[in-house]
């Protein structure tokens, strides 16, 4: 089949692109809520409506996976589409609402839309505008719209373990249209310090549990881990306490502020590079932790991996920038933007877990991380360039003809 590619992407429809990214937006889909639900519903029936196979996949209490797949001839390459349909909470600084889908001639804005319904969107846009220009294809596209990624990436192991497979996959994460190649592995830790009690009038007699937090804090947070066998690798290290909490006891007697405290819990993020581990990272903050009781005698320290057991590890992902999909992508960057794409641990995006990582390490896929978004992620009126979430649509239409061919 001949068509000419140019007049292709210039029959995609950007008022259906936007509105239809607005009715996601729409959906207050935090994880585990009716909203998140409702989605997985709304995705199958538009995916439906376009021809595609497609149906919910249960993952847990009454939490679903949205699946779909455009049927090629078999005898090419298949191509998955990933991304996640849970978003981060709302804060109370928005100054516009966070579920309007409301945009202007510049961005649209709303909860999740950076993370990651505008990549969800594209991939659906992206797709629908090859079904529209009838266009065969030699191998199979799916849309893979999953839950629970923010718990550690539910969704999509739940998916890998139901069987769903591709040749190549792309990750629809927040990376403003750059190819992130490396990323770090993720996981929480708690620490708990404890020391001794007394009164403030004996204050030199305690070991003052609050104190020696604010000593670790800044040294956990500029952590660098041992083991990395490359600068890249080194280059996807961070750590950061985000949560502190301190008093009387593990039951928090907030109550007696005259006592110096005697116990404190921290929960922090540790992001790590391919040839560390969890182990490596937790032995890493064991050390820091026992020069610090070095430090403060009479101080007990203790550091577990948060969720240990319960939830999936987001591990590092790497793939290289010389897998098709890679190559694929930067040379649809290229006739898009006219000019090169950026590709590697790109920071910050490499600061981030995915659902890449699984479906590397648990589904031997190749695959890269590409979605528009990541400027205004998670913050206050968080916001997509709507030219990024246009040319991210025409991107994946030219991926998917790339890889999966026309007949």
């Amino acid at each position: 089949m001949t068509f000419n590619t140019k007049k292709l992407l210039d029959q995609i429809d950007e008022v259906e692109a936007l509105e239809f990214l607005a009715s996601m937006i729409r959906f207050k889909s935090y994880s585990g809520t009716t909203g998140e639900t409702d989605l997985a519903h709304f995705m199958v029936k538009r995916m439906r409506a376009m021809g595609l196979h497609a149906a919910v996949q249960d993952v847990e209490d009454s939490r679903y996976n949205a699946i779909g797949t455009l049927k090629g001839n078999g005898s090419g390459q298949s191509l998955m589409f990933n991304g996640h349909m849970d978003t981060n909470p709302a804060t109370n600084d928005w100054t516009i609402d966070p579920w309007a889908g409301h945009y202007d001639d510049e961005f649209i804005y709303g909860i999740g839309v950076s993370n990651m319904k505008s990549g969800d969107a594209a991939a659906f846009m992206a797709v629908k505008t090859i079904v529209d220009a009838k266009i065969q294809l030699k191998g199979d596209v799916i849309l893979e719209y999953v839950v629970g990624e923010l718990q550690g990436g539910i969704g999509t192991v739940t998916a890998i373990e139901n069987g769903t497979k591709a040749d190549f996959f792309i990750n629809m994460e927040p990376t403003d249209l750059n190819a992130l190649t490396l990323h770090a592995g993720s996981f929480n830790v708690e620490i708990e310090l404890t020391g001794v009690t007394r009164h403030v009038s004996k204050r030199e007699e305690a070991v003052d549990a609050i104190a020696a937090a604010a000593l670790l804090i800044p040294r956990f947070n500029t952590m660098a881990f041992s083991g990395a066998k490359n600068a890249e690798h080194e280059s996807v290290n961070r750590a950061n306490i985000g949560i502190i909490r301190g008093s009387l006891t593990p039951e928090f007697h907030d109550w007696r502020p005259p006592q110096v405290a005697d116990f404190v819990r921290l929960a922090g993020t540790a992001r790590y590079g391919p040839s560390q581990s969890e182990e490596s990272v937790i032995a890493d903050i064991k050390l820091l932790l026992r020069e610090l009781e070095a430090e403060i005698p009479g101080l007990a320290t203790k550091v577990v991996k948060q969720y240990a057991g319960e939830r999936p590890s987001m591990l590092p992902f790497e793939s290289g920038t010389n897998n098709p999909v890679v190559e694929a992508i930067a040379e649809a960057f290229k006739d898009v933007r006219g000019e090169q794409q950026k590709s590697g641990p790109v920071p910050p995006y490499c600061f981030y877990g995915t659902d890449a990582a699984h479906l590397l390490h648990r589904a031997g896929i190749q695959g890269v991380v590409c979605g528009p978004g990541g400027l205004y992620n998670t913050m206050p009126d968080e916001r997509v360039d709507i030219q990024d979430y246009l040319d991210m649509i025409r991107i994946y239409v030219l991926a998917i003809l790339d890889l999966c061919e026309p007949i």
